[in-house]
């Protein structure tokens, strides 16, 4: 009867210990499309500096693109 009550906590233990490391660990595809679109706002971000030291832009102009690329999270 122990025998099988020290089976059943290691089992509980194990799913336990193997759903936190999943919660801990998103999915492959989720880290890449994750890295992708910060890898796009990075981007946006660049053109947009690159347009304000070119003068393209001005300063207020500037900010407003800032502030909504910042809220894109």
């Amino acid at each position: 009867m122990v025998a099988v009550a020290c089976l059943l906590q290691l089992l509980i233990l194990v799913g336990a210990l193997y759903d936190t490391a999943r919660l801990l660990h998103p999915p492959e595809d989720r880290r890449s499309r994750l890295r992708s679109r910060r890898a796009a706002l990075e981007a946006a971000e660049q053109r947009l500096v690159a347009e304000r030291l070119r003068g393209r832009i001005d300063a207020a102009s500037y900010r407003e693109r800032m502030r909504s690329l910042a809220e894109r999270d």
